[in-house]
Formats: C-alpha cells, structure tokens, sequence
C-alpha cells in the first residue's frame, strides 16, 4: 500500500469579515466569521488571540489535515522508525518536522459532526480541546474531512 501524497484533506486563503459579533466570551478567545475565495466556504473558528492575533479584514492560510507527516516520497517511512520517533512534532524538540514547520498557529482536534443540509452545501464541526470550528461549503471540497477522525488545523498569515 503505497503513501497518500499529502495529508493535507482541506486548505483555501480566508478573508475574515467579523470578530466576535456575538460578544466576547472569554479573555484569550475570540471567534472569527471569514469567507474563501477559492472554494467559495464560509468558516467560523474559535482561536486564542494571543499566540495568533487576527483582526477584521485580514487574510490568512488554513489548511486542515488527517497527520502532521508530510506524506508521500519526502515523507518518513514508518515500517523503519521506532515508535519512539513515529511522533512528527513533540514538546521536547525530538521527532521528525512535519507540516506544522509551514504554519504559525496548529491545533489538533476531532471531527465531531456533518449536517448534510442541501444535497451540494454541508457544514462540518470539529472540537480543539473546546475551541470550536464550523466549515460550511460545497460537499466536493471536504471529500477527506471524516466524522469521528482526529484533525490538525493549521493556520498562517
């Protein structure tokens, strides 16, 4: 069985276009509303303003993946790692560099619910340790986002 070439299963450019319209909730959290270009989403994402401060009109990169591996031919193949160094990011420095290298701000989280609404527009929810994520958009463009999987989403500017 050969290696998927990427593990990246959703990435577009976003543009946001609110900022907490409901309130502020807590001090580190706010909620962005933002809009893609390229596939046409709409995203709604709960992050810490601190480690990655946003603001109403900013762009920025988010892609979502199934592994911090890089996959494919540069990727490390895993029959010959120990599991000691199977991690790709750890807290200590070791393992191997993965995607998280490319972006600013990472979580890791579970896909937790799809609601099908129309037959073409779908919306998928994923948890980050309670920071929360809606995707609404075309079904065709989350072909790879899975209910039940764990998830990485990665964020640049």
């Amino acid at each position: 069985m050969s290696a998927p070439t990427s593990n990246i299963v959703f990435d577009d450019i976003f543009t946001i276009n609110a900022i907490d319209k409901e309130g502020k909730k807590f001090d580190r959290v706010s909620r962005l509303y933002a809009h893609s270009k390229s596939y046409d989403m709409d995203l709604t994402l709960d992050y810490n303003v601190e480690l990655f401060p946003l603001r109403v009109d900013d762009s920025f990169a988010l892609a979502l993946a199934s592994s911090l591996s890089r996959g494919g031919a540069t990727g490390v193949n895993t029959e010959d790692v120990d599991d000691k160094d199977r991690d790709v990011w750890r807290p200590d420095g070791k393992g191997h560099r993965g995607l998280e290298s490319d972006y600013d701000y990472v979580m890791y989280g579970k896909v937790y619910k799809f609601d099908g609404g129309t037959a073409e527009i779908v919306t998928a929810y994923a948890s980050f340790g309670g920071l929360l994520m809606s995707l609404t958009g075309s079904f065709r463009h989350m072909t790879g986002i899975v209910l039940g999987d764990p998830i990485y989403l990665l964020m640049r500017k």
